[in-house]
């Protein structure tokens, strides 16, 4: 087992531009869908990344496209997203690896089912063409599973893709319409003029501007509070694993009581176990933790709470102020890595044999782990920032910004040029949280 993911490489730019229409920060899913949708209307961008394209969470995730179970926020947003996963790999030329084979969610737990039954009534208005099954219906849907379900849901418009794939084959088809795109090159902070931004301070220059998306994932609120911006963000630890070729059990994602299945194009599957998600205690957490305590006791018995290396470095240790003519933590970090927790690899193969006995043999072939920033409401910021004109900020996803990244680099697009938003963007405003304190 390689404690590593796949991942396709972007080449990169080697002349940063002196001025741009727009420059991106980061090049997860969301940046290079930004800067995609950028250059397609016609504006210059740069795109500019401390590592390397979908390096972080976009190449960590389960690689689910689903509106079922979002927050009824998303839906609009996410129906778009949808729209551009099935038009994009015709228009680009390339496969994101995204198919459209359906989501199944099964369960033996009747409170569980009365929460999805009650988001299908809430979401009636958006036709999202998920629905409730009864028994039957879910052990049809799972065959070869010895358990028995009381019921689920099944969801025949989601889908998902493959995140090694997906924003490198955007990234590649953004450079292709202009964008120039600039990995290993640390963006270090803003550079304003008249209280407005004028330009971007990397570690191989300045690029003048006059509008900047900030989609830096879990580096997003540090990064503002240089600038006095305060956006409220904390990460959460996540192990998953891809195994060996197996027989397929599922044609699209399946979600079960004990694991998560996810078919992957080489024959394997993506598993995410049901274990906590680890949270740890850090000084950007201390500093939000009026804003995330709701959310943490809701969620208590799906996290564990330690202290860990991340307190003194990373993204939720504090950095106060720092030059932007020296190197940065951004450089010293350039890929935000978390250690995978191995202990979750056995019982879970066990739990999946046990559920579908002609899977025996199926091995762990790769272990990684992720940092999911997150936001109080688990929903992402993508807003304007009124205190610094010409800044958008797309970030705090909340470990569902892959399947809306599309969409929301469209979003972004939109608010940084003045462009016609969309969907409503008041949703994803970033002082949300300051009215809700």
């Amino acid at each position: 087992m390689v404690a590593t993911r796949a991942l396709d490489l972007v080449e990169s730019d080697d002349r940063l531009p002196e001025a741009a229409d727009v420059v991106v920060i980061g090049a997860g899913i969301i940046g290079v869908s930004a800067a995609f949708h950028l250059a397609k209307a016609g504006h210059s961008v740069a795109l500019v990344e401390k590592g390397v394209v979908a390096g972080e969470q976009s190449s960590r995730n389960w690689g689910w496209c689903r509106t079922f179970n979002r927050d009824e926020r998303e839906i609009p947003l996410m129906q778009h997203s949808q729209a551009l996963w099935d038009s994009l790999p015709a228009e680009i030329g390339a496969d994101m690896g995204f198919r459209r084979n359906g989501l199944v969610y099964v369960t033996k737990d009747p409170k569980e089912l009365a929460e999805w039954r009650a988001w299908l009534d809430k979401a009636q208005p958006y036709q999202t063409g998920a629905r409730l099954i009864d028994a039957a219906e879910a052990k049809r849907l799972t065959p070869g599973n010895e358990q028995q379900w009381i019921g689920g849901i099944v969801s025949p418009r989601d889908g998902r893709a493959e995140p090694a794939m997906a924003a490198p084959a955007l990234a590649k088809a953004a450079r292709a319409r202009g964008v120039t795109l600039h990995q290993t090159c640390a963006a270090r902070g803003l550079d304003t003029e008249g209280g407005r931004i004028a330009g971007v301070f990397t570690e191989k220059g300045r690029i003048r501007t006059r509008a900047v998306i900030l989609s830096g994932g879990a580096w997003a609120s540090m990064f503002l509070r240089r600038h006095g911006i305060d956006m409220p963000q904390s990460s959460v630890h996540s192990t998953i694993f891809a195994t060996t070729p197996a027989r397929q059990v599922s044609p699209g994602p399946l979600r079960t009581p004990d694991f998560i299945l996810t078919p992957l194009l080489d024959g394997g599957y993506l598993v995410a176990a049901r274990a906590r998600g680890r949270l740890e205690l850090t000084p950007a957490g201390i500093r939000y933790a009026r804003q995330f305590l709701p959310s943490l006791r809701s969620n208590w018995k799906m996290v564990e709470l330690r202290l860990g290396r991340s307190f003194f470095e990373g993204p939720d240790a504090w950095h106060g102020r720092w030059s932007f003519d020296r190197p940065t933590v951004f450089e010293r970090m350039r890929v935000l890595e978390a250690k995978p927790k191995g202990a979750i690899v056995e019982p879970a193969l066990r739990e999946i044999v046990a559920a579908y006995p002609d899977l025996a043999g199926i091995r762990a072939a790769r272990l990684w782990a992720g940092w999911i920033d997150s936001t109080p409401d688990a929903v992402p910021v993508i807003s304007r920032v009124d205190a610094l004109p010409g800044l958008v900020v797309a970030a705090g996803f909340s470990g569902h910004g892959f399947g809306i990244g599309p969409g929301a680099g469209r979003l972004a697009a939109d608010l940084a040029t003045g462009a016609p938003p969309i969907v409503d963007p008041a949703p994803f405003a970033l002082d949300r949280f300051a009215r809700a304190a």
